[in-house]
């Protein structure tokens, strides 16, 4: 197994992904030996039929792509998500409140989530192209606070954004691993050398679409 392939969630969040490039997806991560597929909640049942007789997991997305459902429903996400056969829980944290600095509900929000889902991974996407470096800061003790597993970099859905920063995740990983959560970077991971570079950074998962051209560089 390409010693790459442990780190990579093979990622398909896409509006407008046909059955045809889901079947692709579960194929190569199957294949290539991944950590996980990455996608949309509708998606988890399939993917658990595909995917998990090779070993590969099923990650999903919550609140996504903007963080801005009510607590409550992503709550009801998480566990539908679960019920269908879900791993791990990837949800959006709501920028507008970080932003408020309404640091309670974040907080209340994240630890919702995380006593839905007691047994498995949370990532807390922090939408990093969205915020200033202390915001991150603030953002990844917020989510240590809230019990959150692992601190996320970006959706991959803001409009001229970078996503992954190899700075960004070096400050993620700075202030969370003491505490014991992890670090996954995704967005705008599409080469072999950005990936090496994220990972030397701190990242412990890529999130990444080109998972497939990664390994095989």
């Amino acid at each position: 197994m390409n010693e790459m392939s442990k780190y990579i969630e093979h990622t398909l969040l896409k509006q407008d992904a046909t059955k045809e490039d889901f079947e692709k997806l579960f194929q190569e991560a199957n294949e290539h030996h991944f950590f996980g597929v990455c996608v949309n909640p509708a998606y988890v049942k399939d993917a658990v039929k595909k995917v998990k007789p090779y070993g590969v997991n099923v990650v999903t997305v919550i609140g996504f792509p903007l963080g801005a459902n009510t607590t409550d429903v992503k709550v009801f996400e998480t566990q539908k998500a679960l019920s269908d056969g879900a791993d791990e829980i990837d949800m959006v944290l709501n920028v507008s409140k970080l932003k408020d600095k309404d640091y309670d509900y974040i907080i209340n929000d994240i630890k919702s989530v995380k006593e839905a889902c007691p047994n498995n991974n949370l990532k807390v996407i922090l939408e990093t192209d969205l915020l200033t470096k202390d915001e991150i800061g603030t953002a990844c003790e917020l989510c240590v606070k809230a019990g959150a597993d692992f601190v996320k970099t970006s959706t991959g859905f803001v409009k001229g954004g970078v996503g992954a920063k190899v700075e960004d995740v070096k400050l993620m990983s700075e202030t969370v691993k003491k505490h014991g959560l992890r670090v996954k970077a995704s967005g705008g991971i599409r080469d072999r050398e950005k990936a090496l570079a994220l990972i030397e950074a701190g990242a412990d998962r890529l999130g990444t679409s080109s998972g497939v051209a990664i390994v095989k560089e």
